[in-house]
Order: C-alpha cells, then structure tokens, then sequence
C-alpha cells in the first residue's frame, strides 16, 4: 500500500462528549432478567453495569422502556412519562441512571413523537370524540372516499404492510372516520401542526432530563411532518419496512421546525444530547437533520446496509462523512442495530461471518464520531431463525406470514452456563427461544478467552479511549490495491482492511491490534488491523 493520496474533512468545534462516545444500544426485554418471567428489565440492566463498565463503553441507549401495550415492543407508547411495569418502575429507572452515572456511564433513552399507542388517554378521548373535535384534531383524522366514505382517504400503504388508516366506529355505532397510521394500527399517528403535541412532548423531554437522562435517541426522527393534502402517491417500488427519499410519508421541510423546538428544550441542558433515526439516503437532505440548531447527530445506516467489500465500505465511509460535512456536523456508526438483520448473519454467516465481523468492527471504531454497538454484537451473536409460532414482530402478522419480521436479531443474550436460558433470566424459558448451540458464544466463555469476540471488542474500545492516536476529525485515504482499503486518523491511527482472497501487504507501522493473527507478517483475508 502507498501513501495517503486523498483526504475527507469534517470540521467542528472543541467537541462534547458525544461526538467520540461509544454508545452501547441495550434492547432491555433481551438484554438480563432481573427476574424469572423471561423478559428483560431494567434491574438487569443496572445489575450487568459492571460488565458495561468492562467491556469499556461510554453510554447505553435504552430502547423503549416507556409505559406501553407492547404492540410494537415498546414503540407505542401509552404514557411517555412513566416506565412499563415490564422493566420496573420510576424508581428502578432512578436508581439505574445513579448507579451508570456512579460508573461514568451516561444514559440516554429511546423517544417516539411520531405516534402514540392507541391506548394513549389522547387516542381514547379522540375516538370517544365527534369528527371535527379538539381531542381528534392531535392526530390524522380524515373522511374516506367512496360511498359511504368506505375507501381510506389516500393510497399510502403502512410501514408495515396494508394500509396506512384504519377505519373507526363511532360513538354512536356507525362506521366513521378513518385514522392515519405509518405503522401499526396501535400506533396513530400525531398531528404535528397541533401546538399541544409539541407542548406535550416538551413535557416529557423536561421529566426525563430532569431525572438525569443524558439524551435521546429519537425515534422516526424523518417523520411526525405531512404534506398538506396527504396526497395519493405511486407505490409500484414500495418496499416494507423501507422508505425511498420521494416517500410522501417521510421527511417534509416541516419536520426541521419540530427539531428546532425540540433542540431549543435540550439548549435549557446543554449537557445532554439527540440523536435521530434518519433514514434518508441523499447527503444534503440528511445533513440538514442535524444543522447546529437541530439534532446534536443523525444515525446514519450505510455501513449497516453495506456488502463486505473494500470498494463498498469506502463507499459508505466517503458518503456518511460527505453527509455532515456540510453543516459541521459529527459522523456516527453502526454495523447493526434491532431492526437490522445481525452483521455476523450478514457478512455470510458462520466462521467467515464472524471473521468479517471482527473485522468490521475495527474499521467502525477507527473512524472518527460517535459509534453505536447493538447489544450481543460483542459476543459474535448471530441472527437466530426462530419457529413461526415464535414470531412477535407485527410485521409478521401484517405482512400476511410473507415477511419474517425483525426477531431473529431480538433474541435474549446468553450470560452463563451450558444450556438454555444460559443465565439470562432464572425462569425456564425466555419470551424467545435462545439457541442451544450459543453455548460457546456465552459473556463466561469468551470473557476469559483472548481470541474471543468479546475480547477483541474489549481490547478495541480500550485502546479508542486511551491512545492519542485515534483523534482528529480527518482521515486520509491510502492508494490501496482491489479488494482492500486504508485509511489514517490524523491523530496517527491506521485502519486497514483486506476483503481479498489472498493475504496482503500492510502499510508501515507498528502493529497496535488485528483482528485475525498475520500470516508471515501480512493481513489475512477477511481482516483488518489498526497500526501506528
């Protein structure tokens, strides 16, 4: 490999502490049971801080944890301002953010503005309601077409399969109106041109932040805007689950006034944090998220969508740094996440899944920004294909049995032990069913063993904290053969990786960590390694 022959630039002022934190996403019904019902809760969470403090990271992102019917595991919310009686209560929560806090562990948790549950005191009050009411007037009521109004206002299909509006009965008997909802029929959608649903959400950011909570990761963060009219739209190329950037039901200007007031709340506590879900592919439009009066960051998913090729990652690298570059805005990265099939299953399952996934890992942690790890990434953990009468995902049920859903990556962590429930819960079973053969892939068996997953993420995140190489806000590229790509922290990293078929060259330096042992001093194949 030659020297670097170009560079790609993010500048930014002195930066807080999320701008180079490793957060750590914990999807609390799968990550410890504090108990024996065999769903996770936030007394396990707060009792496996110390294997957080450990495995050496900076925040967790808590998915939701909010009161909720569970229709959606949590994202739809019935009460925004109180826990679910699943993980705990209030004062579990409280004594969770003192005991990270106690740790150096700052906590930050899902929001969802877009929707509510249909068990929100709002949606109640607004199908007990006349058409035309204020209380229907904080969510998307229409009249349909046709005779009878008996055809849905518009053609927008849902995130999840049918129809995006279900149809209500009113107080008197009689078929009604019909309501808008992106996602499930549990989930409605607010009306966001209603000033008591921002009024509202401001409340909620305050009781939270008030507690000690250190941010939030925002869910739908493109969406809660909607054109005026809602007009009909061709879905000949709709996908479930996906979004194009034309997609009428997603990312209007409006939505940039809503994070203006959400961003003028978090300016009352400078020392917390945003972070949107933004799933918008065109750089200038994504970068406009998180302009310095809007969101602190905007996750950005191409190194989750992206193949294991050189060509590929460098690809998604240029693209999320062109993306904030603009505004000055922070990169950040992921290799999975809840909704995104486990990287281990992606990259080719097996030895060679989990061999690029070591790999990968390096590369997500030598760029500079903030990187988010999705719990059970750290033990090698791969999707699991669960029997159909397993299945919970509403995508399933909405899908018509045509689309899995996303449970495959939601499967409870294995802690100990040599069987199922491998320490996770003391009942005997889990709300999914775990794999016998994660036996090997337990937080016992490779805590000890340096060859491990865990120990490679754990040797990583130590070095990122510690060595002086991994700063600066630039990187530059090195002229690299096909098939592989380096790059260099200005600080003095070097990250290479080798997505050839045959062993490489590396750049000069010395070794700091590889991800697979040298052979006769080069880079095996589905490898990376960081020098200086």
């Amino acid at each position: 490999m030659s020297t670097p022959a170009d560079s790609s630039s993010v500048s930014r002022p002195e930066a807080p502490w999320w701008n180079e934190a490793v957060f750590y996403q914990i999807y609390p019904r799968s990550f410890a049971d504090s108990g024996s019902d065999g769903i996770g809760d936030l007394g396990g969470v707060e009792e496996k801080l110390g294997y957080l403090e450990l495995l050496g990271i900076d925040a967790i992102w808590l998915s939701p944890v909010m009161k909720s019917p569970m229709a959606d595991h949590g994202y739809d919310v019935s009460d925004p301002r109180d826990i679910d009686p699943l993980f705990g209560d209030l004062a579990t929560m409280d004594s969770l953010i003192t005991s990270a806090h106690e740790r150096g562990i700052k906590v930050t948790m899902d929001l969802v503005p877009n929707h509510t549950s249909d068990q929100h005191e709002w949606f109640k009050a607004a199908l007990a309601s006349a058409p035309g009411s204020a209380e229907r007037s904080r969510y998307i009521f229409r009249d349909g077409k046709g005779e009878n109004g008996n055809e849905p206002p518009n053609n927008w299909p849902s995130i999840f399969g049918g129809p995006a509006w279900t149809r209500v009965t009113e107080a008197d008997g009689t078929p009604g109106q019909w309501y808008l909802h992106i996602f499930a029929k549990e989930q409605p959608d607010l009306n966001w041109d209603n000033p008591e649903v921002f009024d509202d959400l401001a409340k909620t950011l305050r009781f939270w932040l008030e507690r000690g909570i250190d941010g939030f990761r925002i869910d739908v963060a493109h969406g809660m805007a909607k054109p005026d009219g809602l007009p009909d739209h061709d879905w000949e190329l709709n996908e479930l689950m996906r979004n194009s950037d034309d997609d009428p039901r997603f990312n209007n200007p409006a939505v940039h006034e809503i994070h203006r007031g959400i961003r003028k709340v978090m300016d009352e506590f400078p020392e917390a944090m945003t972070v949107g879900e933004i799933w918008v592919k065109d750089n200038q439009k994504f970068g406009e998220y998180i302009r310095p009066d809007e969101l602190h960051l905007g996750f950005n998913f191409r190194l989750a969508e992206t193949e294991f090729s050189a060509e590929s990652v460098r690809e998604a690298v240029e693209n999320s740094l062109a993306a904030v570059a603009e505004v000055g805005g922070v990169p950040t990265w992921t290799l999975s996440n809840h909704d995104v099939e486990r990287e281990v299953t992606r990259y080719g399952g097996g030895e060679i899944g989990t061999q690029r996934a070591r790999a990968m890992i390096l590369v997500e942690l030598a760029l500079p920004g903030a990187s988010f790890i999705y719990n059970g990434a750290e033990l090698g953990l791969p999707n699991v294909d669960l029997p159909d009468d397993a299945l919970q995902d509403p995508v399933w049920e909405r899908s018509g049995h045509a689309e899995r859903g996303r449970d495959g990556c939601r499967v409870p962590l294995p802690w100990e032990g040599t069987e199922p429930p491998f320490g996770f819960t003391t009942g005997a079973s889990t709300w999914l069913p775990m794999p016998a053969e994660w036996s090997t892939l337990t937080v016992e068996a490779q805590i000890e063993d340096v060859d491990s997953m865990l120990s490679l993420y754990r040797a990583a995140l130590e070095l990122r904290s510690a060595r002086p190489e991994f700063s600066g806000t630039d990187i530059d590229w090195y002229g690299s053969p096909p098939g592989c790509l380096a790059f260099r922290r200005r600080g003095g990293l070097i990250c290479a990786l080798n997505t050839t078929e045959v062993p490489i060259a590396l750049p000069s330096g010395q070794l700091l960590l590889s991800s697979a042992p040298l052979v006769d001093g080069q880079l095996p194949v589905n490898a990376a390694a960081w020098l200086i």
